[in-house]
């Protein structure tokens, strides 16, 4: 029997995006269960989810109080229930046929696989300053962490279930907390694997979560450095 293999998503504003994701980790990944939450979308998202969720297609949930990414993440955790958990980000649908090559890792004796963007063959094609920016953090968390694990951003991840038997995500703040968990996971002698990736170029960089301007985008790079601090301050205490 195939294992069930559980993906999450998180929406805010992806009507143009989310229909071609959904599609395309259904046609790449068997047994899919699927659950998405929405934090108050207001550009016609809900109104397309709400129109393809026929039969219960996948789960979704509609968060009114609560926004952002990581608490997203982790009320989506919470419906999972396949052998295999993994995210990728909505509007990144043309990486879902690399679930392929992540789910034979996993069935090879990984315990967690990451699309990777330093490794051979991976790349980064968005703006300079976007991916010097991230290739220059993930060179500082790699020497800070001494360890191996070349992109610890990239937060497209297959895992298996037992991870969190020993592992807990500490869900706040943005995609920093994945970080952390990358962290955690390989100090407790976890098997992870990096396959290769090309992040493209955003169609547009407005439409870009954590980077549309230059505030956002150092304010996140501030934020990502300070949680890099606190994991390891958290490990030695």
């Amino acid at each position: 029997m195939k294992n069930k293999i559980s993906i999450i998503l998180c929406s805010y504003n992806e009507v143009k995006y989310i229909e071609n994701t959904i599609n395309q980790l259904e046609k790449h990944i068997p047994n899919l269960e699927l659950v998405i939450v929405d934090d108050s979308s207001n550009d016609g998202t809900i109104e397309l989810l709400k129109k393809l969720n026929v039969n219960n297609r996948f789960k979704l949930i509609f968060r009114k109080k609560s926004k952002g990414l990581a608490s997203a993440f982790s009320r989506g955790l919470i419906e999972t229930t396949g052998e295999y958990i993994g995210w990728i980000d909505t509007n990144m649908g043309e990486v879902a046929i690399k679930f392929t090559d992540m789910i034979n890792e996993l069935n090879n004796n990984s315990d967690l696989v990451i699309l990777s963007r330093y490794v051979a063959e991976g790349g980064d094609e968005r703006i300079l300053l976007r991916s010097l920016g991230s290739k220059i953090f993930n060179t500082f968390c790699r020497i800070l962490f001494r360890i191996p694990i070349k992109d610890l951003t990239s937060s497209i991840f297959l895992m298996k279930r037992n991870i969190l038997d020993e592992i807990t995500f500490l869900c706040y703040g943005h995609g920093e907390f994945f970080l952390e968990f990358l962290y955690n996971t390989h100090k407790k002698g976890f098997k992870i694997k990096e396959i290769p990736y090309v992040q493209k170029k955003d169609e547009n960089d407005k439409d870009s979560k954590s980077a549309p301007n230059l505030v956002k985008f150092f304010f996140h790079g501030i934020m990502y450095v300070l949680r890099a601090f606190v994991t390891i301050f958290r490990r030695k205490n």
